[in-house]
């Protein structure tokens, strides 16, 4: 561990949160915490507040997302429900096949996307529902930056669909199982994470290719620092930090790596304003990191299982997480 006795610590300012379960997601909407559970329940963390239990979902929660207004949640039940911080819930859609719910994205102008099997579908804030049938299960979904535009990760690469258009999707193509993808903040690039353990990434200004490999293991968590100048991701020992402050990304660039544990990294979190990254590994250890110099602060102490979830507040004050065994918490950095 690359911690030592001399690092500085922020544990004590953790308030712990009894999650009760297996936690998934975490998000928040303004300084109130919402843990997603694996099964059935979200449970919602205001400011000097009782935790509040809510039942989403009638079994498992699959997949969760938010944007600052609201969490939408879908889960095994066929259901796609969205929670604001007041806690009440409304259900947004139901699979007429009573498929599970397997992915979920928040776009532009309150618009909801999801899927079920091979299908997406998108939801505006105005209109109709849309759908787009892919080759295989779906991915992965993200919303662009800019535009209305999704992107929809399937085997063998992604499909750029906009749902307002009577044109064909555009495919990126990619031999492989393509498990989720993400835009960058410019909007200048697409990157998926793959069942291999590496990432593809296309410059979609020219479809040009990207490959980004060396992991030891699936890239199961990324995120973009603030600035988009980096990539965050887990599937190493350290934290790998891919460049992405050129037209070419990180072409014929090597990553930053910092902090390697034997345990590995296995989730991110981008702070909203600063070049800090928080990183939780394998055996419940939570690390923030600093970019520009490797400064590392321990917010959580080794010793538990995995941690499974991470997210920072609007203002970079609060991190909260929550791990496969059901621990969680909120630190107050402030």
């Amino acid at each position: 561990m690359t911690a030592t006795s001399d690092t500085p610590s922020v544990i004590a300012r953790t308030a712990p949160v009894e999650a009760g379960a297996a936690v998934i997601g975490v998000h928040f909407l303004g300084d109130t915490a919402i843990f997603v559970l694996a099964e059935e329940t979200l449970v919602l963390v205001a400011p000097d507040a009782a935790p509040v239990r809510i039942d989403a979902h009638a079994g498992g929660i699959l997949a969760s997302a938010a944007d600052g207004l609201m969490v939408v949640t879908g889960g095994d039940d066929g259901q796609v429900m969205a929670l604001d911080a007041k806690g009440a819930s409304t259900l947004i859609a139901t699979d007429a096949k009573k498929r599970w719910i397997d992915h979920v994205a928040l776009g532009p102008d309150g618009a909801v996307a999801w899927s079920a099997g091979k299908t997406a579908y998108v939801r505006p804030r105005k209109g109709e529902d849309r759908s787009l049938d892919v080759i295989s299960t779906v991915g992965g979904l993200d919303f662009a930056p800019k535009g209305f535009r999704l992107a929809v990760a399937h085997y063998n690469g992604c499909s750029l669909w906009f749902p307002n258009a009577q044109a064909k999707p555009d495919v990126l193509e990619w031999k492989g199982s393509h498990l989720g993808c993400v835009f960058s903040p410019d909007g200048k690039f697409l990157i998926s994470s793959m069942q291999e353990p590496m990432l593809h990434g296309w410059r979609l200004v020219d479809g040009k290719h990207m490959r980004m490999s060396g992991y030891a293991s699936r890239v199961r968590s990324l995120d973009w620092l603030s600035n988009g100048g980096f990539l965050a991701t887990s599937g190493a020992a350290e934290l790998i930090l891919w460049p992405f402050q050129s037209k070419d990304g990180p072409m014929g660039k090597q990553p930053q790596m910092l902090s390697p544990l034997d345990a590995g990294v296995v989730a991110v979190a981008c702070h909203p304003a600063q070049d800090v990254v928080a990183t939780g590994y394998g055996d419940g250890t939570i690390l923030i990191l600093r970019v520009g110099d490797g400064a590392e602060i321990l917010a959580r102490a080794p010793g538990a299982e995995p941690v499974s979830a991470l997210s920072w507040n609007k203002s970079g004050g609060l991190l909260a997480f929550g791990t496969e065994d059901g621990a969680a918490g909120i630190i107050d950095l402030r």
